[in-house]
């Protein structure tokens, strides 16, 4: 089992409170995975909550799942965890175009994150790539998810072939090489990555001075982007398909941006309709984690599901 800690905020019989980000402990581990290793974080209270594994998208490192958001988690009376994926912050780097790695090894590490955190079973929540990472945990590892949240994402299957592409606008960011920075200037890097988020975020929800912060602990904790930023999209696009509609008895929330242009929001429908999931659709979101405004909604409705799960089957340790 995880070694007790004292936190300052709920404990194990008591209702939870409003949790400041300040406030929060982090249980920080490095986690052996198959060819490296992943760095995780874990808070919250540990005895009698549910767990909430938290996967991020492409190039994402722990750092961009804001201490505010995983706070109102904690104060929804959830256990969170988050993690370095490969080629982010603090784990294992593979040369450029050479990803040492596959999807489902992505899969495999997520569950070691559990494993090393004594997590027997949680809800995963899954955004973009990782929410393709998310239901390929599901289809490899069922013993392991009690539950499913899939945000600004698609069916990891063939029931998303027919799905409309993302806007020019976004297209171009794909292939606009010559757009990269000189990886070795921290402050060139923060500001190719606050102006590779902004296409992405829906009219009026880009907070340019958070994503700077965010960008700028993420890239002082990652000693270079450029691996991540070429080996997460190969590995996504040649990821194997998974039968979504065999996740259907999994308890699962799709979350997605009315203006998501990455993945329409036609993506958000299908993923739901396959696996019979509600559907939340956030006006004016794009491909984003839903911004603190939406929070009073999403949050309890995450909260809602992963603390369904813990009656349905115990989901730590």
């Amino acid at each position: 089992m995880a070694r007790p800690r004292r936190r300052p905020y709920g404990g194990e019989m008591s209702e939870p409170d409003a949790v400041a980000a300040t406030d929060l402990v982090w249980d920080s581990r490095t986690v052996p995975v198959e060819g490296g290793e992943v760095a995780a974080q874990d808070t919250g209270p540990i005895a009698g909550r549910s767990a909430v594994l938290l996967i991020g998208g492409a190039t994402w490192s722990r750092d961009w799942w804001p201490e505010p958001f995983c706070a109102a988690l904690v104060a929804a009376g959830l256990r969170v965890l988050r993690y370095d994926q490969r080629d982010t912050g603090a784990a294992t780097l593979s040369p450029v175009g050479e990803p040492g790695y596959t999807a489902p090894m992505l899969a495999d590490d997520a569950a070691a994150v559990l494993s090393a955190f004594d997590v027997g079973r949680a809800c995963v929540l899954g955004l973009s790539m990782g929410g393709g990472t998310a239901q390929l945990l599901a289809a490899t590892h069922p013993d392991r998810v009690a539950s499913l949240v899939l945000v600004s994402t698609s069916p990891a299957g063939d029931v998303g072939r027919d799905l409309p592409g993302p806007t020019p606008e976004i297209v171009e960011t794909f292939t606009d090489a010559a757009a990269e920075p000189d990886w070795s200037d921290h402050e060139a890097v923060v500001t190719w990555v606050v102006e590779t988020e902004r296409p992405y975020a829906g009219p009026g929800t880009f907070d340019e001075s958070a994503v700077r912060a965010l960008a700028d602990r993420a890239v002082a904790r990652t000693p270079s982007l450029a691996p991540a930023a070429t080996n997460h999209l190969a590995v996504a696009g040649s990821a194997s398909s998974v039968d979504v509609g065999a996740l259907r008895g999994i308890p699962a929330l799709v979350i997605h941006g009315g203006a998501d242009p990455l993945f329409p929001p036609a993506h958000g429908r299908a993923l739901a309709e396959a696996l019979a999931a509600p559907l939340l659709v956030l006006a004016g979101v794009g491909h984003e984690l839903p911004p603190a405004s939406t929070w009073d909604v999403v949050v309890p409705r995450i909260a809602e599901l992963a603390l369904g799960s813990v009656r349905a089957g115990d989901t730590t340790g």
